[in-house]
């Protein structure tokens, strides 16, 4: 036995497990140290000790007990507060881990296992060719959904194995493709090269020596829509029916201010990568072919397993997109997507530098306007008096800046308004359908306590189209001089057209509706009301209105009509507020907290960020507080979820609503983990 004078009274042994990549039995080593020895020296000790000639450089100390990385190697082992009865484990700091991405492709690749969720997701973009991984974070499956997928197979206990179906994606040049079992379906063609973080073509240098290891094939299976699935494999998916089933869904998301083994993901694990935030920045089809495919993947997703509610028309307008895309998906058209996209794109930058040198086209320049133009109109105006009474008038609207007044008539215009509504920092949602020739728009309109909610009606197309856009345009602060507001009402207008069908002969007679599945393409419920045959005839009849578009334009499109959806962006939580024995649901979005009644699904209060002074988190009690204009305050645990999830989604929503100002910039990760992280 070794004297304790030979090392000094204060020495003391230390037990590490090591970690062997290539060997099914770990080793122990016990470590004769000191407390003002630092970790980098316990690492060096150790690393001697094994005597095995390997690259070490990935591997770093897990703290057992406390669930810890120790990677401030200069700190010392008193500072850390490792002691005697400290478990240590020397591991590597890269881990293989599947990731189900939105598209339902499982993909397979090393991640850092010791960086924080925020920043191992931007890696893991980067990797995929995903811009603004800002918007995404990873969610682990709920115990609902992995025993409903489970439960026909024998062994629930044993790992998910690897599928034929998983893309193999490695670092090293030669597993970088590939391999025997990994599948493909598309022919594959490669992504544009950009900058990640503004979107400008990469240099011809970088593209050379970029270590991406994506090929042609696994590239196609990002960008391109994989076939829909059978109506048996739909019906053994998560459904949610109730609100609360579907605030099961974001119970799983991870804390992105931790890392993966802080939170009990283990190598092999499978997590789901979604975007999180519905917050879509800067969506550029030249360079985001991934970026759109897995946004319209998410997107159809949500709609099929009825995770988002939606009337049968919109059903039908988002059933007649997917059969568009998948008959794109398989054609030539999608592999000659980027080669157009690349020709456009030097097109543009000729065109742009032609108008620059000779002091572009004078047809272009707008003019200056002196007068604000305005709208005025008849209209009947809807106000919601009581849950079962509405109380229905025409008078007339007039719309001048940001703003809507109304009259009794026409006449009385020149006076006083019975009304005046600042449309500024309101919501604005479509409440259309036009086959029953219902042209509502819906405006919440912020107060003290809450929202205002109006409703307008339109008499027909065009005027539904002014006035919906002028009311989107004075919502963000615009009025109808800004050069947005055009193209906003020919962008509505189109949409209307779209949801404005009829059967034409050409579409009864096409002998690709004999082949069509109708059942692949809208949710379980509404093939329950219609007959296999009347429901292929009406996704052809809408099917007619979107035909000419490419394939981008369509998932385009598809992404757009969701985030019409009134329930866009919703995020669900089972809440208990302050002062009430009740329990409630709290849906949250990028502008605004929602009260809703759990039994009816009705909106009852309505918070908007914008009128939010401060919130935090009582780290004790788990509860959640806010503090908004004129004194209005709440407060709530959450008990479907952490109350972590929900003061990251504020934050999270705080921090990215600030990307306006530095597109062209790294963003702070520090202010990300300033709103979202805080301190427990």
């Amino acid at each position: 036995m070794i004297s304790s004078g030979e090392y000094g009274s204060h020495s003391w042994e230390l037990l590490v497990t090591v970690d062997h990549q290539h060997e099914e039995v770990q080793k122990e080593f016990l470590l004769r140290v000191t407390g003002d020895l630092h970790i980098g020296g316990v690492m060096l000790k150790l690393v001697e000790q094994i005597k095995t000639p390997q690259d070490w450089s990935d591997y770093a100390l897990w703290w057992v007990q406390k669930k810890c990385w120790l990677l401030k190697t200069h700190w010392t082992l008193d500072k850390c507060g490792v002691q005697a009865d400290a478990k240590l484990f020397f591991t590597t700091q890269h881990k293989m881990l599947r990731l189900r991405l939105p598209n339902m492709q499982t993909v397979r690749l090393k991640v850092s296992f010791s960086s924080v969720v925020f920043k191992a997701v931007s890696d893991i973009c980067k990797i995929l060719n995903i811009r603004r991984s800002e918007e995404l974070s990873l969610l682990k499956q709920t115990e609902d959904a992995f025993k409903k997928q489970k439960k026909k197979k024998k062994d629930k206990n044993s790992k998910e194995p690897l599928t034929e179906d998983t893309v193999n994606l490695c670092n090293s040049p030669v597993s970088s493709g590939l391999s025997g079992n990994d599948k493909s379906i598309f022919p594959g063609f490669m992504t544009p090269t950009y900058d990640p973080i503004n979107g400008t073509p990469a240099s011809s240098t970088i593209t050379w020596f970029s270590d991406s290891p994506l090929t042609e094939q696994n590239s196609s299976i990002l960008t391109l829509s994989h076939p829909n699935c059978s109506p048996e494999k739909l019906a053994e998916m998560y459904q949610p029916q109730t609100l609360a089933d579907k605030a099961k869904l974001n119970a799983g998301w991870l804390d992105s201010s931790r890392s993966l083994l802080e939170q009990g993901i283990l190598e092999d694990d499978q997590l789901l990568l979604r975007f999180k935030y519905y917050t879509f920045f800067d969506l550029n089809p030249k360079y985001d072919a991934v970026r759109i495919n897995q946004i319209y993947e998410q997107a159809r997703w949500a709609i099929l397993l009825e995770e988002i509610d939606c009337t049968e028309e919109e059903m039908l307008i988002f059933a007649a997109l997917q059969y568009h895309v998948s008959k794109l998906s398989l054609s030539s058209e999608a592999k000659d997507f980027t080669c157009e996209s690349e020709v456009d794109e030097v097109e543009a930058a000729l065109s742009n530098l032609e108008v620059t040198l000779e002091g572009g086209n004078t047809s272009n320049i707008v003019e200056d306007i002196t007068d604000i133009p305005k709208l005025a109109d008849n209209l009947r105006l809807v106000r919601p008096r009581k849950p079962a009474l509405r109380t229905i008038k025409t008078y007339w609207f007039v719309f001048k800046d940001t703003s809507v007044s109304y009259f009794k008539n026409k006449e009385s215009a020149q006076g006083e308004p019975i009304e005046k509504l600042n449309l500024k920092g309101c919501e604005v949602v479509s409440d259309v359908n036009v086959a029953a020739k219902k042209l509502g728009i819906k405006l919440l309109i912020p107060v003290a306590d809450g929202m205002n909610e109006v409703y307008l009606r339109c008499e027909n197309e065009n005027q539904y189209a002014r006035w919906m856009a002028a009311c989107v345009l004075a919502s963000r602060g615009k009025t109808m001089a800004d050069s947005s507001y055009h193209p906003e009402v020919h962008k509505i207008l189109s949409f209307l057209k779209m949801k404005n069908w009829t059967m034409s002969p050409q579409a009864v007679s096409d002998p690709q509706s004999i082949d069509m599945k109708p059942e692949c393409f809208v949710s379980p419920r509404y093939t329950k009301k219609r007959k296999s045959k009347q429901l292929a005839a009406r996704i052809l009849e809408a099917h007619q209105n979107v035909s000419h578009m490419t394939l981008v334009e369509a998932k385009l499109h598809f992404i757009q009509e969701w985030q019409s959806l009134p329930e866009f962006g919703l995020s669900y939580y089972v809440v208990r507020f302050k002062g009430s024995k009740k329990i409630d649901m709290l849906g949250v979005s990028y502008n605004r907290l929602i009260r809703i009644d759990i039994a009816t699904g009705d909106p009852i209060t309505t918070w908007r960020f914008s009128n939010m002074k401060q919130w935090n988190v009582n780290w004790e009690t788990r509860q959640v507080a806010f503090e908004f204009d004129q004194n209005v305050s709440i407060a709530f645990t959450c008990l479907s979820a952490d109350c972590k999830i929900i003061h990251e989604y504020i934050g999270g929503y705080i921090f990215l609503s600030t990307r306006s100002k530095h597109q062209n910039e790294t963003l702070d990760e520090d202010l990300f983990h300033k709103l979202t992280g805080g301190q427990e």
